[in-house]
């Protein structure tokens, strides 16, 4: 998501609410080291950290303790060294608080937080999964981590499959006394005997039963994105993580020269927008350029999870949405129209700043109108207003292309909002230029501009209802209007 990101010139930093009423988890960049440094640190120190007199490798979590309590005088601290490999670790809490600083591996890495609360839990153990979300650190970047007690957290590659080490920390234990201790831990505390293993709490089985389920997917979980030097997801972020260490000395020049900046990026509360295997056959879609060969057909579908929208009618949620097409466009993809209007005027085509698929939400017809205000080509509300279709589309020297924008209130707790496009060709440069924008159209602008409609609209739903749970994918633009900026 490329286009959702905050820039900053502090560190980026990301929050977390607890949905148990605990504290919130804070995450934050620091600083972006020299490429393959965090390979290089977590190797070397983790041969001192063996070394240690008070090393465990325990729970896939290599571990020294550095400095212990001391409270006959009245210090309740403790300061630890440990690493998270390859593999990562298993879920698990703490009793207590947690802050640590953190050099990543060369592979970066995923941060796992799940807030919800044992009792929580013991009513409903996908209260787990609906409390989850994630924070992805890039390769070698120096961050801190701050959680309250009793959060569930994991740490795990940024990739799957990956041969980097997620991270080397140092973590400060703010009272090793806090949280709810049984009595034999405790007294192992004030002994001065605490380890991290023995401070752990491993997730209880019906847990990690659902985690391990089929239909439990990793990429419908909420994620933030934290970057440095250039945006997360980008082919600028790519070069950036594969030649610093060749052009170190450039860009160190470069940033005393230029102001850094740092980038947030967010998965969008969640939604999933997923590419549909036909043109459903209630769409008023299949009724349009029936009678032509089709060049290009596709339909694109967002599910929105609530809590209620007994109140909401789907005609009234439907004019939200393509408000939204009008007033929150992605970046990405206006700079492509842009770029293709420039190309394409001279040859007399039709040029617009909206993306094609609903481009013709700007043109002045005013003989068919939805909700007053809107002009489509058709449009359909059905008797109980759970159902609503307009058909956009406009006729062009090469093409012809016809879409259709729908909102279904499948049932209170559920909404979908569908975006289709039929496409035929008059001509020969009509099949050229399909065949060369096809992949792009549907990796990206559509499904983006899908995303980015449904989530201006969501001031309108979410006043109505309180959003409960979606999943989420990252689609991100093939960066070709960029310039890189590390």
């Amino acid at each position: 998501m490329l286009e959702l990101k905050k820039i900053t010139g502090a560190f980026p930093s990301a929050r977390i609410a607890s949905q148990s009423g605990g504290l919130p988890v804070e995450v934050s960049l620091i600083a972006q080291l020299g490429h393959g440094s965090g390979n290089h640190l977590y190797a070397s120190v983790l041969a001192r950290q063996s070394a240690h007199q008070d090393f465990i490798d325990e729970l896939d979590e290599p571990s020294a303790k550095l400095a212990g309590t001391d409270f006959v005088k009245g210090d309740v601290t403790s300061l630890y060294s440990f690493a998270v490999g390859a593999k990562g670790h298993p879920f698990h809490r703490h009793a207590g608080h947690r802050i640590f600083t953190a050099i990543s591996g060369s592979g970066g890495a995923q941060l796992r937080f799940s807030t919800a609360s044992p009792e929580q839990i013991e009513v409903d153990a996908k209260n787990f999964i609906k409390a989850l979300q994630y924070i992805n650190i890039p390769p070698d970047c120096l961050f801190t981590v701050r959680f309250g007690g009793e959060t569930w957290h994991q740490f795990a590659p940024l990739t799957e499959n990956s041969k980097h080490p997620v991270f080397f920390a140092l973590s400060c234990h703010t009272n090793e006394l806090g949280g709810t201790l049984s009595e034999t831990l405790r007294q192992q505390v004030l002994n001065n005997e605490a380890s991290i293993p023995s401070l752990t709490e491993l997730l209880p089985e019906k847990i990690l039963r659902l985690l391990e389920l089929p239909d439990f997917q990793q990429t419908h979980i909420p994620t933030i994105a934290l970057s440095l030097d250039a945006p997360p997801g980008t082919l600028q972020r790519t070069v950036c993580d594969t030649t610093r260490g060749k052009l170190g000395m450039v860009r160190g020049a470069w940033a005393a020269w230029r102001r850094p900046s740092g980038f947030f990026s967010d998965n969008g509360k969640g939604l999933k927008v997923v590419e549909l295997t036909g043109t459903p056959i209630d769409s008023l879609l299949t009724n349009e350029l029936e009678k032509v060969r089709l060049h290009h057909d596709d339909t694109f579908s967002l599910t929105l999870e609530l809590n209620d929208i007994s109140n909401l009618k789907a005609d009234k949620i439907l004019s939200a949405v393509l408000k939204g097409f009008l007033e929150n466009p992605p970046k990405g993809v206006s700079r492509m129209m842009a770029f293709r209007n420039v190309l394409v005027r001279p040859m007399g085509l039709r040029t617009s700043s909206l993306g094609c698929p609903v481009s013709s939400l700007l043109s002045q017809r005013s003989t068919s109108l939805f909700d007053n205000r809107y002009p489509v080509l058709n449009q359909h509300i059905n008797d109980s207003h759970t159902r609503a279709q307009v058909i956009l589309g406009a006729n062009d020297k090469h093409l012809i292309f016809r879409s259709c924008v729908g909102v279904e209130v499948i049932n209170p707790q559920r909404i979908v909002v569908t975006l289709g496009t039929r496409v035929h060709c008059k001509n020969f440069f009509g099949r050229f230029y399909m065949a060369v924008i096809n992949r792009t159209h549907r990796s990206y602008v559509t499904p983006t501009m899908l995303r980015f409609a449904v989530e201006h609209a969501l001031p309108y739903i979410s006043g109505n209802s309180s959003i409960r749970h979606a999943n989420n994918t990252s689609i991100t633009p093939p960066d070709v209007f960029g310039s890189l900026s590390s």
